[in-house]
């Protein structure tokens, strides 16, 4: 929480420097843009040096972490299932509000422009290819150059492929594969941390350098994105509820009753992890066996993120509508495949660092320019609200509805 109140006044502090700047003495600004911007391109730079093998490292460690789960017992097996179901769920309503609710409040075409030059974007949507190029590119001759290249999708074609072998191997032979693929994926995160400890001074140069060429309208913005990014998050928490209701047959009075001590921990911490004694507790008043209850929530605290996907995908269909980028079916679906893989194989993380590695490779994925995210990032503090909120909501129903399904005897043996 401390950290992404810093990076976000130094974005503030940035763009009203610029701004100063920018309206005293434009030369000035002209001058020393140059100068403070190329601070805030070498730290994106060493951002996203860290994809590729990230997305390698997600993709192995979710799907076995996955696997793993779903063999551990009945309970868990249950649990597993239904964290997938709820995630695609999560993941395809964001595909589908994002775009209207940019409909229905578009940013001004001004402040579009605005922030787009500001970021160095473009409107201009690269060429589509064709339902033939897009087949026959899934498949890589050499997963080595894709990944070399960054052609990203049939390095996730092979790392999916790959991944799901390893879960036919002898345990312990899976077990050190999984390892090292954990391993890389943890010393990635350290890499990421050290970066990110330099964050206050790279958002600074690039908040400086987008008032420079955007001016005022920056501001604006911002402030759409993170309108539009809550809305999401609203609809989230809004689903999660009705999954409540009509699938696990809660009364809402009844359910959010329950969970308003869950709720205002969550609030106060942005931190599923920290809210799980609470959770526990709201399982105990719906009637969840303590039991059951013990086995599900952890899991789900470990494994099933609610809101990751819609949230994650609607900051990645944001980019590409303010820059313009066309998004196909086909690139929807990878990016939503790649999103459930990164909720799955996600850790409890501070958000700032959860926000660069779970979105980076989505992004990357769906062919979505990856610079705005060191921006991004300094205003994720207020959608982040919502995100633990939807988390909090989807953990509890999601164990409600695994213990419901699954008999005494079994849940004994999956402890």
């Amino acid at each position: 929480m401390k950290s992404a109140w810093i990076i976000l006044s130094a974005l503030v502090a940035g763009m009203l420097l610029g701004i100063g700047v920018e309206t005293l003495s434009p030369a000035a600004g002209t001058a020393s843009l140059p100068y403070i911007e190329t601070v805030g391109l070498l730290w994106l730079k060493a951002l996203t040096m860290t994809i590729i093998p990230l997305i390698v490292a997600l993709l192995v460690t979710g799907i076995t972490a996955t696997a793993d789960a779903a063999r551990a017992g009945a309970l868990a097996g249950r649990s597993v299932m239904i964290f997938l179901g709820a995630i695609f769920l999560s993941g395809l309503m964001s595909l589908l509000v994002t775009p209207l609710l940019l409909r229905l409040f578009p940013m001004s075409s001004n402040a579009a422009e605005a922030l787009r030059h500001g970021l160095g974007g473009t409107s201009e949507a690269p060429p589509s290819p064709t339902f033939a190029d897009f087949i026959l590119g899934l498949i890589p001759s050499n997963p080595i150059a894709a990944a070399a290249e960054t052609t990203v999708l049939p390095l996730i074609v092979f790392t999916t492929i790959f991944a799901f072998a390893i879960t036919k191997l002898q345990p312990e032979q899976r077990a050190t594969l999984s390892g090292l693929f954990r391993a890389l994926g943890d010393a990635m995160l350290i890499v990421i941390g050290w970066v990110l400890a330099l964050a206050p001074i790279g958002v600074f140069a690039l908040g400086y350098a987008l008032s420079v060429k955007a001016g005022v309208a920056a501001f604006g913005g911002l402030i759409h994105y993170v309108l539009i990014l809550s809305g999401v998050g609203v609809s989230c928490l809004l689903l999660g509820l009705l999954l409540a209701w009509l699938v696990v047959g809660i009364s809402l009075p009844r359910f959010v009753q329950a969970m308003v001590p869950t709720l205002a921990v969550a609030i106060s911490t942005q931190s599923s992890l920290a809210s799980l004694p609470a959770m526990l507790k709201a399982t105990e008043t719906l009637g969840v066996d303590p039991k059951k209850a013990d086995v599900v929530l952890p899991l789900a605290v470990a494994l099933f993120r609610f809101t990751s996907p819609a949230m994650n995908l609607a900051v990645v269909v944001y980019v590409a509508w303010l820059f313009g980028i066309e998004l196909t079916p086909w690139e929807m679906a990878v990016g939503l495949g790649v999103a459930m893989a990164a909720a799955l194989s996600s850790v409890s993380l501070p958000g700032s660092i959860s926000f660069v590695t779970s979105i980076a490779p989505i992004a990357v994925s769906m062919g979505v320019p990856v610079a705005p995210l060191g921006l991004l990032v300094a205003v994720e503090t207020f959608p982040d609200i919502f995100r633990t909120l939807g988390n909090v909501v989807g953990d509890v129903a999601a164990t409600k509805y695994a213990a419901d399904g699954v008999d005494d005897e079994p849940a004994g043996e999956a402890l």
